[in-house]
């Protein structure tokens, strides 16, 4: 019997064969109670291109302390996309995790969309 963890990770395995198929640059994220993470992988998972996450200065000042909720995946959302924008992605595959796309993580990925990054 498989964990919740294993459970999450067995259904981001399968994705992620999915996506590599697409060779396109890799939108993942990571989310734990306190934190949402988001980081941007080249198409060939060579190196990371760019990273977000609640756990950066600028944006733990402007959350004023709760990283694990809507609006802070909006503003993760949104300067993943723009950073995403500098190092010159315009299109990218989004990876779940093996998270619902529900809450946190459907807030990160419209943000996104809507800060210009095409999925």
């Amino acid at each position: 019997m498989l964990n919740k963890k294993e459970q999450r990770l067995r259904r981001a395995r399968q994705t992620r064969v999915r996506i590599a198929l697409q060779v396109k640059a890799r939108l993942t994220v990571f989310r734990s109670n306190l934190h949402i993470y988001a980081n941007l992988i080249s198409a060939d998972g060579a190196k990371v291109l760019a990273t977000a996450s609640t756990a950066e200065k600028e944006l733990r000042d402007a959350l004023k302390g709760n990283g694990g909720n809507v609006a802070a995946a909006q503003l993760v959302g949104k300067r993943i996309a723009e950073k995403a924008k500098a190092a010159g992605v315009e299109a990218v595959a989004f990876d779940r995790a093996g998270y619902a796309y529900h809450g946190r993580i459907k807030a990160l990925a419209d943000a996104a969309r809507e800060a210009g990054l095409k999925f």
